[in-house]
């Protein structure tokens, strides 16, 4: 895994350099989106890694299948990829884009870690705290994780904010054997 991201690092910078260059950093994860799904197909994935498909055609598939939504940069950019036999990268370099864009526009990944399902109302005023203490835009993923049996655990990059039951009945139990 961590080979195919070292491999898909630079074609993310260079589209990410472009999408910037070009003030059309949505627009490109919007098509990135897309094509990352096309490519994650299981159907599309065999297609893509049949020998006997030349690299023209493996490009002319991807192209076909996301239809009219894309212009000329990203046709370039599948053709480029088909070159290369790249194709089975566009879900890893439609991540990297977005952790870029992420990173440019000050947004923050942060994987909400609950006992329990939370509402609307209840990840909103969370994710307002959060994005006080860490002083940036977090985009926020919550996992459901009954182990914690009440509260929440918050990642942020390298950051952990454990608030959860279970954590605090593990701090406790560390505290009683010093």
């Amino acid at each position: 895994m961590a080979e195919l991201v070292t491999i898909a690092r630079p074609y993310a910078e260079a589209v990410f350099r472009l999408a910037k260059e070009k003030q059309a950093l949505t627009v490109w994860s919007e098509r990135l989106s897309l094509l990352s799904a096309i490519a994650a197909d299981e159907r599309v994935r065999t297609c893509l890694s049949d020998p006997e498909t030349n690299a023209s055609q493996k490009g002319e598939l991807v192209s076909s299948l996301a239809g009219k939504a894309l212009g000329d940069d990203e046709i370039n950019l599948i053709r480029i990829l088909a070159e290369n036999g790249r194709l089975l990268l566009l879900p890893e370099i439609a991540t990297l884009f977005e952790e870029l864009k992420g990173a440019e526009e000050g947004v923050k990944e942060a994987t909400i870690h609950s006992a329990y399902p939370l509402d609307d109302a209840q990840l909103a005023t969370l994710l307002v705290e959060l994005e006080a203490r860490f002083a940036s835009k977090l985009k926020a993923e919550v996992v459901v994780d009954q182990s914690l049996i009440g509260g929440v655990k918050i990642v942020v990059g390298d950051q952990v904010l454990d608030m959860s039951v279970r954590g605090k009945l593990e701090a406790l139990e560390s505290a009683l054997k010093n």
